[in-house]
């Protein structure tokens, strides 16, 4: 995969920006240095499947730091992989960092999966759901729980667009888009659909599309 910046350099700038916003003294860059190349590896893996403008070129997976939907889904993968490790202080201020850079609540504990996309994802807030492959998340989304602590569960390649909301005991198959404006809760949603209104009156619509292709390679 190209990168705007090497392993070593991201290491160094990423330590300064957390620094700068968060100048306790806790010191990460020693932690940072460790996790960096299983963040690589993973940012590699999910990079070379999405198929869109800015993240390819000459056709290899590109990843460019000044891109802020790159450097979200950078700043997510630090610090899961920094959770993952044990290395709370450090998920802690990349979590923090991602949603004061971004306007993106993604919760270091959370799991995305391997293969993920954020499309200028200001103002979206993922929660503790169960989330498949190829999934696609833009603007001002929010997927939480219902009062009983119930997440939803996304099939594989399921797009949320922007200003939608997914709460509850939410169960899609793959290959599912939930329309910009819409609130699905507590709702069983079948292969390939279109979700659009507003709970209780929502609609499933038959979705004519492959969302995998029409974002990932």
């Amino acid at each position: 995969m190209k990168l705007s910046l090497s392993p070593c350099n991201l290491t160094d700038y990423l330590t300064k920006q957390l620094a700068c916003f968060y100048p306790d003294k806790n010191e990460v860059h020693n932690a940072l240095s460790l996790i960096m190349p299983r963040c690589m590896e993973r940012l590699t893996t999910c990079f070379s499947s999405i198929h869109k403008k800015y993240y390819y070129e000459s056709d290899e997976a590109f990843f460019n730091h000044l891109h802020a939907d790159h450097y979200a889904m950078f700043l997510y993968i630090v610090a899961n992989e920094a959770y993952l490790q044990h290395i709370q202080p450090l998920a802690e201020k990349a979590f923090l960092l991602n949603k004061a850079l971004h306007g993106i609540d993604a919760f270091y504990a959370i799991s995305l999966p391997e293969i993920f996309l954020f499309v200028h994802p200001i103002g979206t807030v993922l929660g503790n759901a169960h989330y498949k492959n190829y999934f696609v998340v833009y603007q001002n989304v929010t997927v939480g729980s219902d009062l009983q602590g119930v997440y939803p569960s996304f099939g594989y390649a399921s797009v949320l667009y922007s200003k939608s909301s997914v709460i509850g005991e939410c169960l899609f198959g793959d290959n599912v888009c939930v329309g910009a404006h819409s609130f699905v809760r507590n709702k069983q949603i079948p292969d390939n659909s279109i979700v659009v209104g507003n709970y209780p009156h929502d609609i499933v619509k038959f979705n004519k599309r492959n969302n995998r292709q029409d974002f990932f390679s």
